[in-house]
C-alpha cells in the first residue's frame, strides 16, 4: 500500500457519453461470481512444451500462450493507490496488469495499469478513457471496455506491439466500497484472472469451434429438459424440449454479447468476434459479463433482489431444474440456456393463438416474436405485431433474412417476406430501435447455425 497526497491528474473524472455500450456500464462483477471461477489452474510456465511447434495451428500456439500468460499472472500482486491523509483517504484507482508476449524477444512483460474506479460510462468515440501507466517504457492505448469483461488495451515496446494473452483485473465488495472501508476492500478483493476478446486471438479455429459449442450446450440443456418430461405451457400437450430450437438458443448467447454499434460497423464480423470468444474460452467465456440494468452472464439475465426475470423463470419452471442461486444459476451457460427455454416459452404462452400457430410452423423464421420478447417482454412483441400489420406483412409471408441487392431503397432492420417466387426485404417501420436492432441481429445470425 502507497500513501499519496493527490490523485494522479490523468485519473480525474472526465465528461463521458450518456449511453453505453452493451455490458459496459457501471456496476461491478458480484463478489459471487469472482468466488466461483470453475477453470482449472493453468499449467506453470516449466511444465509447458516449447510455445512454437512447427506445423502447428494458429489456433493451438494461441491456447499455449493463453495458458502461459494466466500462469504469468497468478502470483502477480496488484499495487492498490490511496489518496489523502490519515483518517481521509480513499482508494484512489483500480489497478490491471496485463500478460505481454514479445514475437520479437520471445519475452513475456507484465504491465501494470491504473483505471478510474468506480468505473467511468464511456463509449468509443467519445472521450477518451482515462487511465495511468505504471510500467516504465511500456506505451499503452485503451482499445475499448471499463468493466472486467471488456476492458482491453494495447500495448508497445520500442516500437514494437505487444501481444495479450492475459489481465487480472480486482473485484471489490461493494458493501465495503459504499462504507468507504478502502482498506479493508482492497485486502478482501477477488481477481479475476481472464482474457478479453483481443484481436490477437482471433482465429477461424475458434470461429467454428465456437459455434459448434455453443450449438452442443444447447442441444445438452434442451436433452436435460427432455430427459426431465418438463411440459411446454405455450403449446400444452408438448414437451418444452420440443417448442424451442436448439439454434434459437445459441444465437441468443451470441446476440447478448454483440455489441449494437459494433454489428453496424463490422456486419457478421461481429459475430465471428463473439463466437471465437466461446471457441477459446467455452464454459468462462462472459462470465463476467454485466451490464448497466446489472443483467449478468452470458444470457445476461436479471434478478433484482429475488424479484427479477432469472428468480421468476425458476418459479414458474420447477421441473427444468434450474440452479435457485443467481450469480451461480446465470453464469453457468448450460443452467443459463435452460433458463432462456422456460422464458421463451412462458413469453409465446402469452402471445396470441395467430402468432403462436405461425411459430409452430416455422420456429426459426417466427422466432422474431420469442427474441423480442426475450429483449424488451410483452410489449415489444404487440409493437412488432402492429408494425407488421401497418407494413401488410401476413406471418405466413415471413422468410428467412437474404441478402439486400446493390443499391437497394430498402433500410434495415427489416423483415424478409415471401412475394411470388422472390423473397425480399421490409424496412420494419420505427417502433423501438434497440428491439428492431435486436430482431436484426437474430436473422443475421440465424443462419450461421444451420
Amino acid at each position: 500500500m502507497v500513501s499519496d497526497p493527490a490523485p494522479a491528474p490523468l485519473l480525474q473524472a472526465v465528461p463521458m457519453a450518456a449511453s453505453e455500450a452493451k455490458s459496459e456500464g457501471d456496476s461491478e462483477v458480484p463478489v459471487a461470481v469472482a468466488e466461483s471461477e470453475q477453470h482449472e489452474a493453468p499449467p506453470k510456465p516449466g511444465d509447458l512444451l516449447e510455445l512454437i511447434v512447427k506445423g502447428r495451428t494458429r489456433d493451438l500456439v494461441i491456447r499455449d500462450l493463453v495458458a502461459e500468460g494466466q500462469a504469468q499472472l497468478r502470483d502477480v500482486q496488484l499495487q492498490y493507490v490511496f489518496a489523502g491523509k490519515a483518517g481521509h483517504e480513499v482508494l484512489r484507482g483500480r489497478p490491471v496488469a496485463f500478460a505481454l508476449w514479445s514475437e520479437a524477444q520471445k519475452n513475456w512483460t507484465i504491465a501494470h495499469l491504473e483505471i478510474p474506479r468506480p468505473p467511468v460510462k464511456w463509449k468509443p468515440g467519445r472521450g477518451e478513457l482515462p487511465f495511468t501507466v505504471r510500467t516504465p517504457g511500456i506505451e499503452a492505448r485503451h482499445v475499448k471496455g471499463t468493466g472486467a469483461e471488456r476492458l482491453m488495451f494495447k500495448f508497445s515496446h520500442d516500437g514494437e506491439e505487444l501481444k495479450v494473452y492475459g489481465r487480472k483485473f480486482p473485484v471489490f465488495d461493494n458493501t465495503l466500497i459504499k462504507k468507504k472501508r478502502w482498506r479493508q476492500a482492497t485486502a478482501t478483493a477477488r481477481s479475476i484472472v481472464y482474457l478479453p476478446y483481443t484481436s490477437d486471438t482471433l482465429d477461424p479455429h475458434f470461429t467454428s469451434g465456437g459455434r459448434d459449442f455453443l450449438l452442443a450446450t444447447a442441444r445438452g440443456a434442451i436433452d436435460e429438459l427432455r430427459d426431465a418430461s418438463v411440459p411446454s405451457e405455450a403449446f400444452p400437450g408438448e414437451l418444452l424440449a420440443d417448442v424451442i430450437p436448439a439454434e434459437v438458443i445459441a444465437t441468443l448467447a451470441v446476440i447478448e454479447q454483440t455489441d449494437d454499434e459494433d454489428f453496424l460497423e463490422k456486419g457478421t464480423d461481429a459475430f465471428d468476434e463473439v463466437l471465437s470468444q466461446y471457441g477459446l474460452k467455452r464454459e468462462e467465456a462472459y462470465r463476467y459479463s454485466v451490464s448497466s440494468a446489472k443483467a449478468l452472464g452470458p444470457m445476461q439475465f436479471t434478478d433484482r433482489r429475488g424479484h427479477g426475470t432469472y428468480s421468476f423463470v425458476v418459479r414458474s419452471c420447477r421441473g427444468a431444474q434450474l440452479d435457485p442461486n443467481f450469480e451461480r444459476g446465470s453464469t453457468r451457460l448450460r443452467n443459463a440456456m435452460k433458463a432462456a427455454v422456460c422464458l421463451l416459452d412462458i413469453e409465446l404462452s402469452r402471445m396470441n393463438s395467430e402468432i403462436r400457430a405461425a411459430y409452430r410452423a416455422k420456429p426459426d423464421v417466427l422466432g422474431i416474436f420469442p427474441v423480442a420478447a426475450y429483449n424488451g417482454g410483452p410489449r415489444n412483441v404487440a409493437k412488432l405485431y402492429r408494425a407488421l400489420n401497418r407494413m401488410g406483412v401476413q406471418l405466413a409471408e415471413l422468410r428467412r433474412a437474404g441478402k439486400l441487392p446493390p443499391g437497394s431503397a430498402v433500410v434495415c432492420p427489416c423483415v424478409w417476406r415471401e412475394d411470388g417466387s422472390l423473397v425480399q426485404a421490409v424496412s420494419i417501420p420505427r417502433y423501438n430501435s434497440e428491439n428492431s436492432g435486436y430482431i436484426e441481429k437474430y436473422q443475421s445470425i440465424l443462419s450461421l447455425f444451420d
